[in-house]
């Protein structure tokens, strides 16, 4: 039996899921891609009473980091995990949110470290190993527990569906390549990504090759 347990909520106006992740024994959890809606999330740590040590962001867009400032206050221990090549995105989080939904937000807090590729961080005893995926964004991250048989996938693989890459900083290229360092996984890995519902590699090698 598993020592993880993962909670989804989709949250905000684009449907953003957001994972709270934590160790069955310990009670350490994450909070993956803090989407919108920052007091929900933190009414769902304090209802299970867990320990927030890290908040991990896959990439830097507007609807998977609005809850951020809130939740960073709620729980200032949690130091915020970015890939440094989606900077830029965190910083200009109050524009970007302006033109795509039309409205005024916040800033968001700025990560307190940078992912390095293929490193590795733990929650509770398991590993997960970060993936540097980009095309989606530029730092866009995945990251894989092989003992779990779990991807974390952001924004790069979805159930059926790959991220867009028709931004100015997206590169379809790039997503194909990142896409082949995730199909080569176990089949029975388990995908949870950004957005709908989970898939798992093996249904999504065929058609994608």
């Amino acid at each position: 039996m598993s020592d993880l347990k993962i909670k989804k909520l989709t949250l905000g106006e684009l449907n953003t899921n957001c994972y709270i992740i934590w160790d069955k024994n310990t009670l350490d959890a994450w909070i993956v891609d803090p989407a919108d809606e920052g007091s929900l999330i933190s009414e769902e740590i304090i209802r299970e009473d867990l320990n927030v040590t890290k908040i991990i962001l896959t990439h830097g867009h507007f609807d998977h980091i609005l809850g951020l400032l809130e939740v960073k206050l709620n729980f200032p221990q949690a130091k915020i995990y970015l890939h440094k090549e989606d900077l830029f995105l965190v910083k200009t989080v109050q524009k970007r949110t302006q033109h795509w939904l039309k409205r005024q937000v916040d800033p968001v807090p700025l990560p307190d470290s940078f992912y390095d590729d293929e490193e590795t961080i733990k929650l509770g005893n398991k590993e997960f190993k970060v993936i540097h995926t980009p095309g989606h964004t530029p730092g866009s991250v995945s990251l894989y527990c092989k003992e779990e048989k779990l991807l974390i996938s952001g924004d790069t693989l979805f159930k059926e569906a790959i991220g867009r890459t028709d931004f100015k900083y997206s590169n379809h290229q790039d997503i194909l390549k990142s896409l082949e360092k995730l199909l080569i996984l176990p089949k029975d890995t388990k995908v949870i990504s950004g957005h709908g519902p989970e898939t798992n590699i093996g249904n999504e090698q065929g058609w994608l090759k």
